[in-house]
């Protein structure tokens, strides 16, 4: 990707209108207060870094640029990007910090500043805006809608199941690959969620583990069954297309989810897999993974969970709660939200039944489903250096909106009375700043590994 053309119409005049004698423009990026959750989980720079900023400008993609920029209709600077391939070899002359990946924090809290390196480049910060705030707004937002979908599971797991530890990492699974525009934005969305969880069916989100965390396998999935396997036999044989996947996955400590509303679930339920292939069931020494896929969301798999119980039997745990015999569980993969996850494990609790005996696909619902707006992210420049080497602040305070008044003055952030929060540069003294240097001139500073993303996640919201 030619990074020049990476970018909004309108930054291509840009350089041109800031005020004579600049000479570094520092800007930020946060997820302004007001959006759907309180707290931000920052992830996703690295990818970015990675794949775009890494590979530079050359000569080629400026005249590319020029020829396109010019043809638009708008103004190009071309001897500023001229000198940007002689002087600096086509590495951006950029100075980023970021908080680190993984981490949780309240909104409103700066996650990326950057400023330029060289005085000659003032007006390159804020050219990059489009790709770098797309680079962070996306990922982070996945990340946090997955982690608060982890904390609704596993608030009812604490109270219903024994064990809730080694349940948890595979209670959401990942559906949405094929609900997203591109490989790319399943691989970064995908990637996100498994900060959180282990289960996936997105297979790009492991390819971007690989390539920008250092994971080899970021997560996992089984043999599942889909309409088309099982309507392939038709209705008359559709015992036999379950019995096939019983044969064929099935087995000692293995799981195989079978989709079981292509005609009649309840049917299916209660006469096949409850009569007619029961003992097969129990006698692969495996787990068999019911899944509805229509009807009502908050009602269905419950339904099919208190047939399961029927047919196979339960145990109830020392927290009074019925776990289904260990051969059956349920995974409702349609209409799943975090609402209706709540809504799930409530009705589920009222009826005596373990969080546990569930499992949840969330397809575009996780990765499709959201805007910038969602968690109000946003770039806005906070501060000018002038010709003098003073730094002067600069924002945004519409009497129109007061929530979109931006910070003035460079950023730091602080742990204040237990929570991170932002104070000005200036303000920091000798206080530790968690924005941290992860770009410079052309080179990676940190380059963090899944595993230190994840551990920082569990943590939860930063404290003391």
């Amino acid at each position: 990707m030619n990074m020049i053309l990476n970018t909004d119409s309108y930054k291509y005049s840009h350089f041109a209108q800031y005020p004579p004698g600049t000479k570094a423009i520092s800007a930020y990026i946060e997820s302004r207060p007001g959006g759907m959750f309180p707290h931000v989980m920052f992830f996703g720079l690295q990818m970015f870094l990675k794949d775009y900023l890494a590979k530079g400008i050359s000569m080629d993609d400026v005249d590319e640029a020029d020829e396109l920029v010019s043809a638009h209709g708008l103004p190009f600077n071309r001897p500023g990007w001229e000198l940007l391939v002689k002087r600096h070899k086509g590495h951006l002359p950029l100075s980023i910090e970021a908080l680190p990946e993984g981490i949780i924090v309240p909104s409103g809290t700066p996650l990326v500043q950057v400023k330029n390196t060289d005085p000659d480049f003032f007006w390159l910060p804020t050219f990059i805006e489009t790709a770098l705030l797309r680079g962070v707004w996306y990922p982070s937002t996945v990340a946090t809608i997955s982690h608060h979908v982890r904390g609704i599971i596993s608030g009812f797991l604490d109270q219903t199941c024994d064990d809730p530890a080694p349940v948890l990492p595979f209670r959401l699974h990942d559906f949405g690959a094929r609900g997203t525009t591109s490989f790319e934005q399943a691989g970064i969305g995908g990637l996100a969620h498994l900060v959180n969880f282990m289960g996936t069916d997105t297979v790009s989100g492991l390819v971007f583990a690989r390539r920008h965390y250092h994971e080899k396998m970021a997560g996992y999935s089984i043999p599942a069954a889909e309409h088309s396997t099982m309507t392939s036999w038709g209705e008359e044989h559709e015992v036999d297309a379950y019995r096939n996947m019983i044969r064929q996955f099935g087995g000692p400590g293995k799981l195989v989810a079978v989709v079981s509303d292509s005609y009649d679930l309840y049917r299916a339920v209660r006469e096949i897999w409850g009569k007619t292939l029961k003992s097969e069931v129990q006698a692969m020494g495996g787990t068999l993974i019911v899944r509805p896929d229509s009807g009502d969301p908050t009602v269905v798999p419950i339904d099919a969970i208190d047939m399961l119980g029927e047919s196979y039997g339960y145990t109830v745990n020392s927290k009074g709660y019925r776990v289904l015999n260990p051969c059956v569980r349920v995974i409702q993969g349609d209409g799943i939200t975090p609402d209706s996850i709540k809504v799930i494990l409530e009705r589920m609790m009222r009826k005596g039944w373990s969080a546990e005996n569930i499992a949840f696909g969330m397809g575009a619902g996780l990765l499709q489903k959201l805007t910038r707006d969602t968690l109000r992210f946003a770039m806005k420049a906070n501060a000018r250096l002038d010709e003098d080497g003073t730094w002067e602040g600069v924002n945004k305070d519409p009497k129109t909106d007061p929530g979109k008044a931006s910070k003035r003055d460079r950023q730091a952030v602080v742990l204040d009375h237990g929570e991170l929060d932002a104070v000005s540069l200036e303000d920091l003294g000798n206080r530790k700043n968690w924005l941290q240097p992860v770009w410079k001139n052309g080179e990676l500073l940190k380059d963090w590994t899944l595993a230190q993303v994840r551990e920082r996640a569990a943590q939860g919201l930063v404290h003391g």
